[in-house]
């Protein structure tokens, strides 16, 4: 009898089913006890990897919680990659589904801002834009557009992410308190940085993302923060390497940029 992959797939992420009916094991016998220990050693290794993924949901929910629930996620989300370091990017959704977590409402967008920090981590490498690129006529400069580093994530709620975040990883770090957070992660050396945005920041960060100038961009978060401060998030940016080419209107030309 033929294992289909399916059928294997499906007996590896559950230890509830019974091991494939045909499979053998090099010498042609059947699997039996080395396929459990395979299967145990295949769920230990993507437990292990969740906790790593989201070490402040570990710690807000407790270890053996994690450990439940990493078991039911495997299950419905196996990894679609060999590389460990995109597994769990449906664990935000899947939290946001659990009925049993629902009044933890700051879970899923805690998980998302773990998960955020991560690609940052991973993301590829980028030159950051020379500040002294931003020293040109004012009108120019409202009508120029900025492009984004790689590692550059905002990540939006309603929950204070950042203060829960913060609280669950630096000794010392002061309680949350009720409010949302928009929260900017930039990576300007090795590991990246959460910072939570002035107001209107992540609406400015999202316009220019979807192509409007810095003027328009500007207006447009203008319409929900009337007092946005365009130097406040301009200068988290620049600090944290996050933008990488300025381009002026009407003109396609090389970016300045620091020295490596």
């Amino acid at each position: 009898m033929t294992v289909t992959q399916d059928e294997f797939h499906a007996a590896l992420l559950d230890p509830g089913r019974a091991i494939p009916e045909g499979l053998r094991d090099a010498d042609a016998h059947p699997a039996g006890r080395r396929f459990n220990v395979y299967r145990n050693n295949v769920a230990v290794s993507l437990t292990e990897a969740m906790h790593q993924a989201f070490p402040v949901i570990t710690k807000l929910l407790g270890a053996q919680n994690m450990d439940g629930l990493a078991g039911i996620f495997l299950r419905l989300h196996p990894p679609s990659s060999p590389l460990m370091m995109f597994y769990g990017a449906a664990f935000p959704e899947f939290l946001a589904g659990m009925e049993q977590l629902s009044h933890l409402g700051y879970l899923p967008d805690v998980a998302r801002l773990e998960l955020a920090i991560r690609h940052a981590y991973h993301a590829a490498d980028s030159s950051p834009l020379d500040p002294q690129a931003l020293a040109i006529d004012p009108d120019a400069l409202m009508a120029a557009h900025l492009s984004f580093a790689p590692a550059m994530q905002v990540v939006r709620s309603p929950w204070p992410i950042h203060a829960i975040w913060r609280f669950n990883t630096e000794e010392g770090a002061p309680k949350p308190e009720p409010g949302g957070q928009d929260v900017l992660i930039t990576r300007p050396e090795y590991d990246p940085i959460p910072q939570p945005l002035p107001p209107g920041g992540a609406d400015w960060i999202e316009a220019l993302q979807a192509g409007a100038s810095i003027g328009a961009a500007f207006e447009a978060a203008a319409e929900t923060t009337s007092d946005f401060d365009l130097g406040a998030t301009l200068a988290l940016l620049l600090q944290g390497g996050a933008l990488t080419s300025l381009t002026e209107e009407g003109q396609d030309h090389e970016p300045t940029r620091l020295d490596p």
